[in-house]
């Protein structure tokens, strides 16, 4: 199979794409709470390039190898807080987007924790995430080649 590099083929949507990323990273939501929510995303597509990304990501960060291993399992845990698990059910019922929508019980536990233009943010960072993983499995990224930049 060939594969394609849709960063090279396609330079606009890759543009388009990027220009969304770009603003999720400067919305003022913390880096590391996008690093999680893109990580459970990224578990839950099955998308390896991506986990392999996020964990690099997050570990260069600062972020813990405990909290990282446990992201799959985040509800068995302690180490989330309050508004983390917010964020990762609402990633999850976004990710997994249905007929139903997002429970209403889990949209007004998310306005507890976030104000309306974070809740935005939020949720604009989940659906980046969504197309970032559909690409990468699509287009069969290779697998382990992401380097962090560093910091």
């Amino acid at each position: 199979m060939t594969r394609i590099t849709f960063t090279a083929v396609a330079t606009g949507a890759y543009r388009a794409v990027s220009g969304l990323e770009q603003y999720v990273r400067q919305s003022g939501l913390d880096h590391s709470l996008l690093e999680l929510i893109k990580l459970r995303a990224s578990y839950m597509n099955g998308c390896a390039y991506c986990v392999d990304m996020h964990t690099k990501d997050a570990r260069a960060a600062g972020e813990t190898e405990q909290r990282l291993y446990a992201v799959p399992v985040w509800r068995e845990t302690p180490f989330f807080t309050p508004k983390e698990r917010v964020a990762l059910e609402l990633t999850e019922a976004v990710t997994a987007l249905h007929h139903d929508g997002v429970p209403d019980a889990l949209y007004d536990a998310a306005r507890e924790h976030f104000s309306e233009e974070e809740l935005v943010n939020l949720v604009t960072a989940i659906a980046t995430i969504n197309v970032w993983n559909r690409l990468s499995v699509t287009f069969r990224s290779d697998v382990g080649s992401y380097q962090p930049t560093p910091r």
